[in-house]
């Protein structure tokens, strides 16, 4: 198989292990599938997710002016707790940022590198926690925007990580002690004005990912710098691909990079 297409973040199914697809431009292959094959991906020019132009990707997928002007680069996707469309205040466009902003969000405990706190629309779990390569996750409140959310997140992060350490999320095991033993733990420190969206019932959602082994060293790639990468697919965890030699790409970073890809 070899294909030339425009990189983006990996489909995924909650299955036992975790069932990854890559989209090759609307043709979705089954990446479970290639776990012990040989793949060589290329990078080849840019496409930005926004726009279409082959500007070099700046972030995110997106080049410069899109990240800087699209409203599906707010900075209140890095910062929920910048979200404004509660007050009627527009960012970019504030159609589309009510649409997001003021849809049911959650906020969750996750074990990814360590215990983290996070923030996701309830319309992405479990995917969030795939994404983050997440062993375990429990939520612990569900907020009607995504300010309320951001707000907690921001008051939990001084105490608990807010981010994913990648070296350590892939490693085998479960890292982090009982998901609910922390709640605990850390539930004095919620603000006041959102204790009401607290849940009484707090199920732990587990996963377990498509990975024959876990490399002891591991070097991540970057195609901009190095244009190409080519292995033995040993596993994927989050949105990372494991290589037999410890390289590892994590294809959410390389979105809008056009590829060539071949097993």
């Amino acid at each position: 198989m070899k294909r030339e297409f425009v990189l983006k973040k990996m489909e995924s199914e909650p299955a036992q292990p975790v069932r990854y697809y890559l989209d090759m431009d609307g043709d979705f292959v089954r990446m479970n599938d290639l776990i012990g094959h040989t793949l060589y991906i290329k990078h080849t020019g840019y496409q930005c997710l926004s726009c279409g132009s082959d500007e070099p990707v700046y972030a995110r997928g997106f080049c410069k002016k899109c990240f800087f002007e699209s409203p599906l680069a707010g900075q209140w996707f890095i910062h929920p707790e910048k979200s404004t469309a509660h007050l009627d205040i527009a960012d970019r466009d504030l159609d589309y940022e009510k649409k997001i902003q003021l849809a049911p969000h959650v906020v969750y405990l996750a074990k990814t590198s360590d215990v983290k706190v996070g923030v996701t629309r309830r319309s992405q779990v479990p995917t969030r926690w795939i994404d983050q390569g997440a062993t375990e996750a429990m939520i612990i409140m569900e907020t009607p925007n995504r300010y309320l959310a951001g707000l907690t997140e921001v008051a939990l992060k001084s105490h608990l990580d807010d981010k994913t350490r990648w070296r350590q999320m892939l490693r085998p095991g479960t890292p982090g002690g009982d998901l609910e033993e922390v709640f605990q733990r850390i539930r004095e420190h919620i603000p006041v004005e959102t204790r009401a969206y607290l849940l009484d019932e707090r199920p732990v959602y587990r996963f377990v990912y498509p990975v024959e082994s876990y490399p002891e060293s591991l070097k991540s790639v970057n195609l901009k710098k190095e244009k190409e990468v080519e292995g033995k697919l040993l596993g994927i965890k989050g949105q990372y691909l494991i290589f037999a030699d410890g390289k590892v790409l994590n294809i959410r970073n390389h979105e809008g990079f056009r590829v060539e890809f071949s097993v």
